[in-house]
């Protein structure tokens, strides 16, 4: 018995010692995360007070900006903590928001670059609980409801920019230019990080945000901070300094065009701000954000999507309502989005996009067709094909053919004449091994020819060049005219095709532009066509609710054979503007 005693005793000892020195690899780390795929961000703080509007005057920038954009001065600001009253904040409905839209993980701003703490600190008063009538630390209150609902409590916080102290950036309407950003970092930012990751339990992650001018060895110091503390934390793309973090953060609302390798995240907008605006009613549709999600997740990345509550303590009811609904779809459907990888093929499919499990394809149709649906280049033998939305998992027809001419594999698969969604409809289908896929651009089953921009071998005066491709809109950011792009493709049927040559418009927060003139030449099959992009036709775009697709006429080009031919794309003149040559596609489709 004494020496069970002794042993209890030394392990008690020892424990830490031990503990500390387990190793967390990066798939342990990342694997919540990958599985999530959907998330809420949560901006929210003193903007909800003006709400997009100061002394009278609406300033149409985002919300959360206002601090900067009305260049309000410390002393003013800071008398909107005394008005913070947020009463009607409940951690349970903001929690059950999100669960309720299948979301995984929540992250809240929990200081913003305002310099406003949404938690109880002791390294800045500036904060919700010393400085507001509520008196009370809402962070802890939503820790304590993730923990108790299991959802992930993540953090973002603003590293570097904070206009309420003299040493924080970017305030350059108060505070002068010299400033001694180490002393911030080590009297505010490392205090109030060892706060969150102390205090409030486990932390799914730490979101920092606009490094501007952190070095590497102020970047390494937090990431250090943050690993010391938590290790399973992870740390988002955002910390600067060049220091390699755990993931990669687009843009924000940027959704890139094709499957990004590696683990990366879009934060993205309900409306067009992130904190909340009275006046801003822009709202993103269901269907809009359903697409998003699917077509996020079918390129390897997550989805997390903002709130902005009010000063009251409540999240907008057009957020909860556009939630909801898309929360009826993951009811149904999530399967096709929780643990899932991204689509084996390399491109956008004008029918949709593809996600994938072990053995299953999850075929995502935004467009159902009236007549037989085909997937092309798909190597693997199929098993089986069924609705996901199909409990009894009801055998679908199919029917498997192999081209060895042109070495092109194609899947019929006879769906029915209804949709189970009007949204987008989830085909599951089996096959045998790892999904394998041709990479060679072939002619489809309804003899049209998809050239995507991505797809393309761009080149600058016979030397490899890069072109940027997003499906914000903007395609890509083509402002060099001597950049060509070709494309190598297969033709099954010898006849005349019709050019259609696709721009998009682009543009930030709900704002579109597109501007063409731009004069081009197609080379192909020894035939030229010369063209100016004009707006001939204007399409509504899937993939976002705020960019059309443009079409403009290219001619035709006539095949006189099947083969191989090449294609190319080439600016003869450009018009000087910001924008760019907004190329997204061509497609050639047959001349009956």
């Amino acid at each position: 018995m004494k020496k069970s005693i002794i042993f209890f005793a030394l392990l008690i000892s020892i424990g830490p010692v031990l503990f500390a020195q387990k190793t967390i690899t990066q798939d342990e780390r990342m694997q919540w995360w990958r599985d999530a795929r959907f998330g809420m961000f949560i901006h929210w703080g003193l903007y909800a007070i003006p709400a997009g509007e100061w002394k009278g005057k609406e300033y149409p920038q985002i919300g959360e900006w206002i601090m900067k954009n009305a260049k309000i001065p410390v002393v003013e600001y800071e008398e909107l903590a005394k008005q913070f009253n947020p009463v009607k904040f409940d951690a349970r409905a903001f929690v059950a928001t999100a669960k309720n839209a299948g979301m995984k993980y929540i992250t809240i701003t929990s200081k913003h670059h305002d310099g406003f703490a949404m938690f109880k600190s002791n390294a800045s008063k500036y904060n919700i609980a010393d400085a507001t009538p509520y008196g009370k630390d809402v962070i802890k209150a939503l820790s304590e409801e993730c923990q108790k609902q299991n959802m992930k409590m993540c953090f973002y916080y603003s590293q570097s920019r904070d206009w309420h102290e003299p040493n924080g950036l970017d305030n350059d309407w108060d505070f002068p230019k010299e400033r001694n950003f180490q002393k911030y970092l080590d009297e505010k930012v490392k205090p109030q990080l060892t706060e969150l990751l102390t205090n409030y339990g486990p932390v799914g992650m730490i979101w920092f945000d606009t490094p501007l001018d952190i070095s590497k060895e102020q970047a390494q110091s937090l990431k250090d901070l943050v690993r010391k503390l938590q290790p399973e934390c992870i740390i988002s793309g955002r910390l600067g300094g060049g220091v390699e973090t755990d993931y990669m953060s687009t843009g924000d609302n940027v959704i890139p065009a094709t499957v990004i390798p590696g683990d990366w995240e879009v934060p993205a907008t309900l409306n067009n701000t992130w904190g909340f605006k009275k006046n801003d009613h822009n709202w993103k549709s269901p269907e809009v954000l359903t697409r998003l999600l699917f077509d996020i997740s079918a390129k390897g990345g997550n989805y997390l999507l903002n709130v902005g509550p009010t000063s009251e303590g409540l999240i907008p009811q057009e957020s909860v309502d556009i939630l909801a609904k898309v929360g009826d779809w993951m009811k149904i459907n999530n399967e096709c989005i929780y643990g899932t990888k991204a689509s084996p093929y390399n491109i956008e499919f004008k029918w949709g996009n593809i996600t994938r499990k072990p053995g299953k394809l999850y075929l995502g149709i935004l467009n159902w067709p009236t007549t037989g649906f085909y997937l092309e280049g798909l190597k693997n033998k199929v098993k089986k094909v069924y609705l996901l939305a199909d409990k009894g998992q009801k055998a679908l027809p199919f029917k498997e053919t192999f081209d060895k001419i042109n070495d092109h594999h194609r899947l019929k698969i006879e769906l029915p004449k209804q949709a189970p969604d009007k949204v987008i409809s989830v085909v599951v289908v089996e096959i045998e091994g790892p999904a394998s896929v041709e990479t060679a651009i072939c002619q489809q089953a309804d003899k049209s020819i998809l050239l995507p921009g991505l797809s393309a071998v761009a080149q600058k005066e016979g030397q490899p060049a890069e072109l940027k491709f997003t499906a914000r809109g903007g395609g890509a950011d083509w402002r060099d005219a001597t950049i060509s792009l070709t494309w190598n493709f297969k033709v099954e049927k010898a006849g005349t095709y019709q050019i259609d040559l696709v721009t998009t418009e682009t543009g930030s927060h709900g704002t579109p532009v597109w501007q063409g003139g731009q004069k081009v030449k197609i080379s192909c099959a020894g035939q030229e066509q010369e063209t100016t992009i004009t707006d001939e036709r204007r399409e509504y775009n899937q993939r976002s609710q705020y960019w059309k697709l443009i079409h403009t006429s290219g001619g035709k080009i006539k095949f006189d054979k099947p083969g191989t031919y090449d294609l190319s794309l080439i600016q003869k003149s450009f018009t000087e503007n910001k924008i760019g040559f907004t190329f997204k596609e061509i497609s050639l489709n047959p001349v009956k």
